[in-house]
């Protein structure tokens, strides 16, 4: 940090908020931080020389005659190898009880890879759940978020496919975990042994929630200093976006903004988008895919949070639980990645497109066949069979504990297509069925 003793102090707020505070003072850039009577503070507005700061940790007890210090830089990490297997607070500090990190110190929160240096994804992330290797596989460099409601087990997704993910770093940014979901993090990291190549920034529910405005840009830091110095494949996991989204939303009706939809900022998209567009495929190998989680309010799909968020990814992946076999599963028909194409089949074995396209339509036909049966219709025999298959089909491939590798997956899938139906039913290539077909 600069200097003290070389640092203006002022003493006179112009006007206090319950998460802001404004003053007159000369020089002062955007993003900058300053401390508050103690407190640390970020600038978020400049008008002249009337200057807006937020607050972390709140306004409550801050006099108008506070003492303000500007310190003359963004928030800032510090990046080196010795970030791997440590846990890490909005501010970048160690909450693990492990030394102060030794490195490079970085701003956060600066622009995304220019353009004309990126390259198109093209290498496949396996995590080892087929709704998302088999059905909507991930390319490195990929953006992509899991819309799941609030009851539904999204950190523990994360905590699978951060364990499972072939990746060289994984970096989570965790906003508004409970103490429980972050012991568990923490635990399940520990007991698999791979704290070596997991980074965590987390903000808990006792922690102020404007807090969590710098995880992301924490974690992408780090994810920056890896793909870009390192060349080294990151996934970052961010958890709960829903909950990013209600900070902002507190900052911006603190400054009086007029709220757009929803009670969102009008920035919500262009706030959405600095984080997501880190995400990247660079020229020399390295590569930063992002995985976040965004809760949704009674399921609905059109919040101006999901809504915004859609524009924004490459797909998403839709988490719920299935009624037939009881197990949460990543629903085949509300997910979608929109760059599987560029590896299915080419980096993965050359049936997968017609396995993958086979066995969501069978599943499509055991939806029409349960329709049939709530209204009374009798069923054929061929309904029956797309019944059986479709609890098979979800227990078995789609569910979110189960671990297989993409070979696996289609091998399944190959022998739930001989249990229930003819090579005709599937309409699968006859040299795939000629090939894979179990006699």
């Amino acid at each position: 940090m600069a200097n003290k003793a070389f640092q203006k102090i002022y003493t006179q707020l112009e006007a206090i908020t319950k998460a802001t505070v404004s003053l007159k003072a000369d020089g002062v850039t955007n993003e900058s931080l300053a401390l508050v009577a103690g407190r640390l503070a970020q600038v978020v507005k400049t008008r002249g020389d009337m200057v807006t700061l937020q607050v972390f940790a709140g306004t409550e007890g801050i006099p108008t005659n506070a003492e303000v210090t500007f310190l003359g830089e963004p928030p800032m990490l510090t990046v080196s190898d010795e970030l791997a297997g440590r846990f890490f607070n909005a501010y970048g500090e160690p909450i693990d009880g492990g030394p102060a990190i030794e490195g490079k110190r970085v701003a956060v929160g600066g622009p995304s890879v220019n353009p004309y240096k990126r390259r198109q994804p093209s290498q496949l992330i396996p995590t080892g759940i087929a709704g998302i290797d088999l059905n909507n596989t991930l390319v490195s460099g990929q953006k992509i978020p899991f819309f799941a409601d609030p009851d539904q087990p999204y950190n523990n997704v994360m905590a699978q496919v951060a364990l499972r993910a072939d990746v060289d770093k994984i970096i989570l940014g965790g906003m508004g975990l409970t103490n429980d979901d972050y012991l568990y993090f923490k635990s399940e990291f520990e007991n698999a042994g791979a704290l070596d190549k997991i980074i965590s920034f987390v903000n808990t529910t006792e922690q102020p929630p404007v807090e969590r405005l710098l995880i992301p840009d924490m974690a992408l830091a780090a994810a920056e200093y890896f793909a870009v110095e390192k060349n080294e494949k990151v996934l970052v996991l961010l958890t709960d976006m829903t909950l990013y989204a209600d900070a902002l939303s507190i900052v911006s009706n603190r400054m009086d903004q007029i709220p757009s939809k929803d009670s969102m900022p009008g920035s919500l998209y262009s706030d959405l988008a600095k984080i997501y567009e880190k995400a990247v495929q660079l020229p020399d190998g390295g590569s930063i895919t992002i995985i976040a989680v965004t809760t949704l309010n009674d399921g609905d799909i059109t919040h101006a949070i999901p809504d915004n968020t859609g524009y924004i990814t490459e797909g998403q992946l839709f988490l719920r639980a299935d009624a037939d076999s009881g197990k949460v599963i990543i629903d085949p028909f509300r997910s979608l990645s929109r760059l599987k194409q560029l590896v299915q089949g080419k980096q993965t074995r050359e049936d997968h497109s017609q396995v993958m396209n086979a066995s969501v339509r069978l599943y499509a036909d055991a939806q029409n066949a349960k329709t049939k049966l709530e209204n009374g219709f009798d069923l054929s025999d061929y309904d029956n069979r797309c019944l059986e298959y479709a609890k098979d089909y979800a227990t078995r491939i789609l569910a979110i504990d189960v671990n297989i590798t993409i070979d696996q997956m289609l091998d399944t899938a190959w022998e739930l297509f001989c249990k229930y139906f003819t090579p005709a039913e599937t309409a699968i290539k006859q040299k795939f069925i000629d090939k894979y077909w179990k006699k």
